[in-house]
Protein backbone atom coordinates (compact mmCIF):
# COMPACT_ATOMS: atom_id res chain seq x y z
CA UNK A 1 0.00 0.00 0.00
CA UNK A 2 1.62 2.89 -0.79
CA UNK A 3 1.53 6.13 1.48
CA UNK A 4 -1.31 7.98 -0.88
CA UNK A 5 -3.40 5.41 -0.11
CA UNK A 6 -2.44 4.84 3.37
CA UNK A 7 -3.28 8.25 3.56
CA UNK A 8 -6.99 8.47 1.65
CA UNK A 9 -7.36 5.41 3.98
CA UNK A 10 -7.42 7.59 6.92
CA UNK A 11 -9.40 10.67 5.60
CA UNK A 12 -12.17 7.82 4.73
CA UNK A 13 -12.06 7.24 8.50
CA UNK A 14 -11.73 10.22 9.82
CA UNK A 15 -15.05 10.94 7.26
CA UNK A 16 -16.57 7.30 8.96
CA UNK A 17 -16.11 8.52 12.21
CA UNK A 18 -17.84 11.63 11.89
CA UNK A 19 -20.84 10.57 10.16
CA UNK A 20 -21.37 8.25 13.17
CA UNK A 21 -20.63 10.48 15.97
CA UNK A 22 -23.27 12.95 14.13
CA UNK A 23 -25.83 10.30 12.57
CA UNK A 24 -29.72 10.84 14.20
CA UNK A 25 -28.87 7.52 16.17
CA UNK A 26 -25.79 9.63 18.34
CA UNK A 27 -27.89 12.30 18.23
CA UNK A 28 -31.02 10.93 20.09
CA UNK A 29 -28.51 9.02 22.79
CA UNK A 30 -28.05 12.75 24.44
CA UNK A 31 -31.52 13.58 26.42
CA UNK A 32 -33.95 16.46 25.24
CA UNK A 33 -33.83 19.12 28.02
CA UNK A 34 -30.78 18.53 29.66
CA UNK A 35 -28.88 21.88 28.95
CA UNK A 36 -30.50 25.30 28.96
CA UNK A 37 -29.53 28.80 28.86
CA UNK A 38 -29.90 31.84 30.95
CA UNK A 39 -31.85 34.70 29.05
CA UNK A 40 -30.36 36.85 31.46
CA UNK A 41 -26.40 35.77 31.24
CA UNK A 42 -26.92 33.23 28.09
CA UNK A 43 -24.66 30.85 29.91
CA UNK A 44 -25.42 27.15 28.90
CA UNK A 45 -26.06 25.59 32.65
CA UNK A 46 -26.79 21.97 33.06
CA UNK A 47 -30.46 21.75 33.86
CA UNK A 48 -29.89 19.84 36.94
CA UNK A 49 -27.65 21.88 38.53
CA UNK A 50 -30.15 25.07 37.81
CA UNK A 51 -33.08 22.26 39.28
CA UNK A 52 -30.47 21.85 42.47
CA UNK A 53 -29.95 25.54 42.84
CA UNK A 54 -33.72 26.06 43.60
CA UNK A 55 -33.93 27.53 40.04
CA UNK A 56 -31.65 29.99 40.28
CA UNK A 57 -28.67 30.46 37.31
CA UNK A 58 -25.77 29.98 39.51
CA UNK A 59 -23.60 32.16 36.77
CA UNK A 60 -25.84 35.64 37.58
CA UNK A 61 -28.23 34.38 40.12
CA UNK A 62 -31.23 35.50 37.61
CA UNK A 63 -34.13 34.12 39.65
CA UNK A 64 -35.95 31.93 37.07
CA UNK A 65 -40.10 31.97 37.27
CA UNK A 66 -41.66 28.30 39.11
CA UNK A 67 -44.59 26.99 39.53
CA UNK A 68 -46.67 27.31 42.56
CA UNK A 69 -45.96 23.02 42.84
CA UNK A 70 -41.93 24.33 42.33
CA UNK A 71 -42.47 27.03 45.25
CA UNK A 72 -44.23 24.76 47.80
CA UNK A 73 -41.89 22.32 47.65
CA UNK A 74 -38.64 24.68 48.06
CA UNK A 75 -40.69 26.67 50.70
CA UNK A 76 -42.07 23.97 53.08
CA UNK A 77 -41.06 20.99 55.18
CA UNK A 78 -40.76 17.72 53.19
CA UNK A 79 -44.74 16.32 53.04
CA UNK A 80 -46.16 18.54 55.59
CA UNK A 81 -48.22 20.64 53.14
CA UNK A 82 -51.84 20.03 53.55
CA UNK A 83 -53.78 21.86 50.68
CA UNK A 84 -57.64 23.23 51.17
CA UNK A 85 -60.51 24.22 49.01
CA UNK A 86 -58.71 22.50 45.61
CA UNK A 87 -62.26 22.20 44.63
CA UNK A 88 -62.94 25.30 44.04
CA UNK A 89 -63.32 26.38 40.27
CA UNK A 90 -63.95 29.33 37.98
CA UNK A 91 -67.26 30.20 36.07
CA UNK A 92 -67.76 31.81 32.97
CA UNK A 93 -71.08 34.31 33.91
CA UNK A 94 -70.10 36.77 31.52
CA UNK A 95 -69.91 34.34 28.56
CA UNK A 96 -66.51 36.45 27.84
CA UNK A 97 -65.05 36.21 24.41
CA UNK A 98 -61.78 37.94 22.79
CA UNK A 99 -59.96 36.30 20.30
CA UNK A 100 -61.26 32.15 22.00
CA UNK A 101 -63.63 32.18 24.89
CA UNK A 102 -62.62 32.40 28.53
CA UNK A 103 -63.92 28.75 29.17
CA UNK A 104 -61.47 27.31 26.25
CA UNK A 105 -58.76 29.34 28.15
CA UNK A 106 -59.70 28.08 31.04
CA UNK A 107 -59.88 24.37 30.10
CA UNK A 108 -56.57 24.86 27.98
CA UNK A 109 -54.43 26.44 31.68
CA UNK A 110 -56.48 23.64 33.64
CA UNK A 111 -55.39 20.84 31.49
CA UNK A 112 -51.82 22.64 31.03
CA UNK A 113 -51.07 23.26 34.99
CA UNK A 114 -53.44 20.46 35.97
CA UNK A 115 -54.96 22.97 38.80
CA UNK A 116 -58.42 24.62 38.93
CA UNK A 117 -56.63 28.10 39.11
CA UNK A 118 -54.14 30.43 39.57
CA UNK A 119 -53.75 30.00 42.95
CA UNK A 120 -52.85 26.74 45.63
CA UNK A 121 -53.70 27.22 49.27
CA UNK A 122 -53.29 25.15 52.08
CA UNK A 123 -51.70 24.33 55.63
CA UNK A 124 -47.99 23.79 56.10
CA UNK A 125 -44.80 24.22 58.03
CA UNK A 126 -41.89 26.05 57.41
CA UNK A 127 -38.83 24.82 59.86
CA UNK A 128 -41.33 23.60 62.09
CA UNK A 129 -43.57 26.83 62.28
CA UNK A 130 -46.76 26.09 61.04
CA UNK A 131 -48.78 28.88 59.03
CA UNK A 132 -51.57 29.20 56.55
CA UNK A 133 -49.76 29.53 52.63
CA UNK A 134 -51.15 30.72 49.56
CA UNK A 135 -49.00 30.36 46.36
CA UNK A 136 -49.59 31.91 43.25
CA UNK A 137 -48.94 30.68 39.51
CA UNK A 138 -47.99 32.57 36.94
CA UNK A 139 -48.13 29.71 34.61
CA UNK A 140 -52.40 29.74 34.93
CA UNK A 141 -53.57 32.65 32.58
CA UNK A 142 -50.57 35.14 33.85
CA UNK A 143 -51.46 34.30 37.37
CA UNK A 144 -54.05 36.60 36.76
CA UNK A 145 -56.86 37.26 40.18
CA UNK A 146 -60.27 36.17 39.31
CA UNK A 147 -63.12 35.16 41.68
CA UNK A 148 -61.85 31.75 42.59
CA UNK A 149 -58.24 33.59 43.51
CA UNK A 150 -59.80 36.42 45.87
CA UNK A 151 -62.24 33.96 47.17
CA UNK A 152 -59.80 31.32 48.06
CA UNK A 153 -57.26 33.91 49.52
CA UNK A 154 -59.89 35.52 51.80
CA UNK A 155 -60.74 31.79 53.10
CA UNK A 156 -57.04 31.55 54.13
CA UNK A 157 -56.82 35.02 55.46
CA UNK A 158 -59.64 34.07 57.67
CA UNK A 159 -58.08 30.38 58.46
CA UNK A 160 -55.03 32.02 59.86
CA UNK A 161 -57.55 34.66 61.59
CA UNK A 162 -59.37 31.50 63.71
CA UNK A 163 -56.08 29.37 64.24
CA UNK A 164 -54.37 32.16 64.90
CA UNK A 165 -51.84 31.27 62.39
CA UNK A 166 -49.01 33.54 60.27
CA UNK A 167 -50.17 34.47 57.36
CA UNK A 168 -47.72 33.92 53.79
CA UNK A 169 -48.86 35.18 50.62
CA UNK A 170 -46.74 34.46 47.83
CA UNK A 171 -47.24 36.09 44.75
CA UNK A 172 -46.41 36.14 40.97
CA UNK A 173 -49.25 37.94 39.17
CA UNK A 174 -50.35 40.15 35.75
CA UNK A 175 -53.31 40.90 37.88
CA UNK A 176 -56.89 41.33 37.65
CA UNK A 177 -58.71 38.64 35.46
CA UNK A 178 -59.98 40.85 32.15
CA UNK A 179 -62.18 38.19 31.57
CA UNK A 180 -63.95 38.34 34.75
CA UNK A 181 -64.27 42.34 34.36
CA UNK A 182 -65.90 43.59 37.34
CA UNK A 183 -66.14 40.23 38.96
CA UNK A 184 -62.50 40.17 39.31
CA UNK A 185 -61.86 44.16 40.29
CA UNK A 186 -64.60 43.14 43.65
CA UNK A 187 -61.50 40.82 44.85
CA UNK A 188 -59.33 43.73 45.45
CA UNK A 189 -61.30 45.22 47.89
CA UNK A 190 -62.87 41.95 49.29
CA UNK A 191 -58.86 40.74 49.85
CA UNK A 192 -58.27 44.12 51.08
CA UNK A 193 -60.98 44.25 53.50
CA UNK A 194 -60.18 40.82 55.08
CA UNK A 195 -56.52 41.75 55.68
CA UNK A 196 -57.83 44.75 57.49
CA UNK A 197 -60.07 42.37 59.99
CA UNK A 198 -57.22 39.90 60.50
CA UNK A 199 -55.13 42.86 61.15
CA UNK A 200 -57.29 44.04 63.77
CA UNK A 201 -57.37 40.65 65.04
CA UNK A 202 -53.00 40.76 65.75
CA UNK A 203 -52.74 38.17 62.86
CA UNK A 204 -49.25 38.32 60.87
CA UNK A 205 -48.85 38.64 57.29
CA UNK A 206 -45.56 38.00 55.19
CA UNK A 207 -45.91 38.89 51.29
CA UNK A 208 -43.56 37.51 49.15
CA UNK A 209 -43.54 39.13 46.37
CA UNK A 210 -41.79 37.16 42.75
CA UNK A 211 -41.10 37.95 39.38
CA UNK A 212 -43.69 39.55 38.34
CA UNK A 213 -46.26 40.79 40.91
CA UNK A 214 -48.22 43.68 38.77
CA UNK A 215 -51.86 45.35 38.22
CA UNK A 216 -54.98 44.61 40.43
CA UNK A 217 -52.98 41.89 43.07
CA UNK A 218 -50.05 44.90 43.51
CA UNK A 219 -52.86 47.16 44.06
CA UNK A 220 -54.50 45.40 46.47
CA UNK A 221 -53.59 42.54 48.90
CA UNK A 222 -49.74 41.73 47.93
CA UNK A 223 -48.48 45.60 49.22
CA UNK A 224 -50.56 45.12 52.59
CA UNK A 225 -48.07 42.80 54.02
CA UNK A 226 -46.75 43.37 57.75
CA UNK A 227 -43.50 42.75 56.29
CA UNK A 228 -42.98 42.56 52.42
CA UNK A 229 -40.46 40.44 51.06
CA UNK A 230 -39.09 40.29 47.50
CA UNK A 231 -37.20 38.23 45.43
CA UNK A 232 -34.17 39.73 43.68
CA UNK A 233 -34.90 41.70 40.11
CA UNK A 234 -38.35 40.89 40.13
CA UNK A 235 -41.03 43.33 38.29
CA UNK A 236 -43.19 44.88 40.84
CA UNK A 237 -45.72 47.32 39.83
CA UNK A 238 -49.22 48.76 39.00
CA UNK A 239 -48.48 49.54 34.81
CA UNK A 240 -45.81 48.39 33.09
CA UNK A 241 -42.89 50.24 32.63
CA UNK A 242 -43.39 50.29 28.81
CA UNK A 243 -47.14 51.83 29.18
CA UNK A 244 -45.45 54.60 32.14
CA UNK A 245 -42.73 56.02 29.23
CA UNK A 246 -45.05 55.78 26.75
CA UNK A 247 -47.27 57.79 29.18
CA UNK A 248 -45.19 60.36 30.48
CA UNK A 249 -42.87 60.55 27.23
CA UNK A 250 -39.59 60.22 29.87
CA UNK A 251 -37.02 57.64 30.45
CA UNK A 252 -37.41 55.65 33.72
CA UNK A 253 -34.54 55.47 36.24
CA UNK A 254 -31.95 52.38 35.73
CA UNK A 255 -33.99 49.49 37.25
CA UNK A 256 -37.68 51.06 37.53
CA UNK A 257 -39.53 49.03 38.95
CA UNK A 258 -37.49 46.36 40.45
CA UNK A 259 -37.56 44.98 43.93
CA UNK A 260 -34.15 46.78 44.53
CA UNK A 261 -35.55 49.73 43.74
CA UNK A 262 -38.86 49.22 45.68
CA UNK A 263 -36.42 48.52 48.55
CA UNK A 264 -34.73 52.22 48.31
CA UNK A 265 -38.20 53.70 47.62
CA UNK A 266 -39.74 52.40 50.77
CA UNK A 267 -42.33 49.97 49.75
CA UNK A 268 -40.34 46.73 49.99
CA UNK A 269 -38.90 45.73 53.57
CA UNK A 270 -36.11 43.32 52.47
CA UNK A 271 -34.62 41.67 49.05
CA UNK A 272 -34.56 37.95 49.55
CA UNK A 273 -32.56 35.51 47.61
CA UNK A 274 -34.56 32.26 46.85
CA UNK A 275 -32.02 30.11 48.97
CA UNK A 276 -32.94 32.71 51.98
CA UNK A 277 -36.59 33.01 52.10
CA UNK A 278 -37.42 29.40 54.58
CA UNK A 279 -34.73 31.16 57.20
CA UNK A 280 -36.05 34.33 56.75
CA UNK A 281 -39.71 33.89 56.97
CA UNK A 282 -39.20 31.63 60.36
CA UNK A 283 -37.14 34.18 61.99
CA UNK A 284 -39.98 37.03 61.28
CA UNK A 285 -42.49 34.63 62.89
CA UNK A 286 -40.60 34.02 65.72
CA UNK A 287 -39.23 37.66 66.00
CA UNK A 288 -43.44 38.17 65.89
CA UNK A 289 -44.02 35.67 68.55
CA UNK A 290 -46.17 33.64 66.50
CA UNK A 291 -44.60 30.22 66.83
Amino acid sequence: MTDTNFAMTKQEQTHQWSDEATSPARKRSIPEGLWMRCDTCSAILFRRSVENNLEVCPECQKHFRVSADQRIKQLVDPETYEPFDENLAPQDPLEFVDLKSYKERLASAQKKTKKNDAIQTGYAFIKGRKVVLAVMNFGFLGGSMGSVVGEKIRRSIERAADQDLPLIIVSASGGARMMESGLSLMQMAKTSAALARFDDMGGLFISVLTDPTTGGVTASFAMLGDIILAEPKALIGFAGPRVIQQTIKQDLPEGFQRSEFLQECGFVDCVVPRSELRSEISSLIDYAGKK
